[in-house]
């Protein structure tokens, strides 16, 4: 089953930040509500913006998002104290976005991460900065989920991220990312593989058919979950379908149940 992890609750986004501000919980639970009826499999919940409120921010925030909806959250914070404090106050194993091989960020996640019930995204990024090819994302990968393994994880709650990078910048990274994801998926049987899917498209126009063609190419190298936004009606049915010529639809189930509710349209 594809994970989605839906992006919508991040105090970067200035309507977001705004009822954050406001502390407007109707805002946020209308979007909540409307992230789960969408199809959202976790609900990502950044509170990082307003320097000095994050932790009071995360707080409120998990409390209002919690009593909107079942779904686990998605604990995104770069800081392990914020995540301590978030992790203390959920009902559910959540997913830690994030980790990555940075030597500071690193040492600080691998002893909050030690022994807890939750899964992790782990990013295919070192000291040396962004990836330059498909096979430093994949040594990223291999070393990461190593060390991931030595603390216990399973390979099943690691969700490694190949750091999808703009196109605009680079007309190779859609492939390297593509091709990565592929190896990745070959070579570290039982992890899972995801990613900030609009990120292929900054600073173009027209981003969400290329949103969407991306995503197909990497489902089609394995990729199996996704950081987007599950109100976008175009993207989920994209989705929808890619899990149905894959095979991961037994019975076209899913798809036909989808477009009976006029979920998918020609």
């Amino acid at each position: 089953m594809f994970t989605v992890i839906g992006e919508r609750i991040n105090t970067t986004l200035e309507k977001v930040k705004e009822a954050v501000e406001k502390r407007d919980a109707d805002y946020i639970t209308n979007d909540v509500k409307k992230q789960t009826a969408c199809g959202a499999t976790y609900i990502d919940v950044n509170a990082g913006a307003r320097i000095g409120c994050e932790a009071d921010d995360m707080k409120w925030l998990l409390d209002v998002i919690q009593g909107a909806t079942d779904l686990p959250l998605c604990l995104d914070s770069p800081d392990p104290k914020i995540l301590e404090i978030a992790y203390g106050r959920i009902d559910q194993a959540p997913m830690i976005n994030s980790i990555s091989l940075e030597t500071d960020r690193l040492n600080a996640m691998l002893p909050f991460l030690k022994g807890k019930d939750c899964k992790v995204i782990a990013l295919c990024m070192d000291d040396s900065g962004l990836p330059k090819h498909s096979d430093d994302i994949v040594n990223c990968a291999k070393t990461i989920v190593e060390k991931l393994e030595q603390i216990g994880m399973k390979r099943e709650d690691i969700f490694v991220d190949p750091l999808i990078q703009p196109i605009s910048v680079d007309a190779n990274n859609g492939a390297m990312a593509v091709e990565a994801v592929k190896t990745i998926m070959q070579d570290l049987k039982g992890v899972h593989t995801t990613g900030g899917l609009s990120n292929i498209s900054y600073g173009l126009p027209q981003r969400k058919i290329i949103n969407r063609c991306f995503l197909l190419m990497m489902m089609a190298g394995g990729l199996d979950s996704a950081i987007l936004d599950p109100m976008d009606n175009k993207i989920m049915a994209v989705l929808k379908t890619g899990e149905l010529i894959a095979g991961n639809d037994s019975f076209c189930m899913n798809f036909l149940k989808s477009v009976r509710a006029g979920e998918i349209r020609s």
